[in-house]
């Protein structure tokens, strides 16, 4: 972990279990911060400089699904780690699609909590790291931002995951089995297609008019971005 000192956001409703998380963060070495409600919760995420945010998902005034969707939606790219005291897997699924990074279900263990926050931060610095290019596009993994010849590009987060992925090794075909790993997860059962949906969006926002697309589509096996 780097020497400079941490900062997280914590929003949980149960004022007794906030600020067990956040003594618990002060004493790894964090600077926490707790909210109670979404409206506060949101407002503060988007107005802080965090390196990890903890969301509840019941809460007031706005839900932990809400407030995660919205600073996703305003460019808030924290790592998020998504807390339910609910069984089965439909909170997770509509977390993780809300644009989560990790879920963990209470009750749960302090030690286990934090090597959750540990992994997300690394996950991050390591992501954090990579930038890439290809001729003028670029794109920013600490960011989650990509531009065309200096224009910055509108993208939902899934289109900016598979541009990402594919950009990071440009020239080389992606099968669509490891695109769908990739970026819609391993468990992921629905329709493959989904990949030739979200091909045709990003072309229309890459694309420049008369030029040969960026992504290739190699038949048979899958996708690449093309060198120029």
């Amino acid at each position: 972990m780097s020497t400079t000192q941490r900062r997280a956001l914590v929003v949980e409703d149960d004022h007794a279990l906030a600020q067990t998380i956040a003594e618990l963060l002060n004493s790894e070495g964090f600077i926490s911060e707790t909210q109670h409600d979404g409206d506060a919760g949101y407002h503060a995420a988007i107005t802080g400089a965090y390196d990890v945010i903890i969301l509840d998902v019941m809460l007031p005034k706005r839900n932990g699904f809400k407030v995660c969707a919205d600073i996703r939606d305003v460019g808030i790219n924290t790592p998020l780690l998504m807390l339910t005291a609910k069984d089965g897997d439909l909170d997770e699924i509509e977390g993780l699609e809300a644009g989560a990074d990790d879920f963990l279900r209470k009750p749960f263990e302090r030690a286990k909590l934090m090597a959750h926050i540990n992994a997300l931060i690394r996950r991050y610095d390591r992501h954090s790291r990579n930038q890439f290019s290809v001729g003028e596009l670029q794109v920013d993994s600490a960011q989650r931002a990509a531009s065309l010849n200096g224009v910055v590009l509108s993208l939902t987060p899934r289109e900016f995951s598979l541009l990402e992925f594919l950009v990071s090794r440009p020239g080389e075909t992606m099968a669509k089995k490891e695109i769908l790993h990739a970026v819609w997860g391993e468990d992921f059962d629905g329709d493959p297609n989904i990949i030739e949906v979200y091909v045709g969006y990003l072309r229309r926002k890459i694309d420049q008019p008369g030029q040969e697309s960026l992504i290739q589509t190699v038949r048979g096996i899958g996708y690449n971005i093309r060198k120029p």
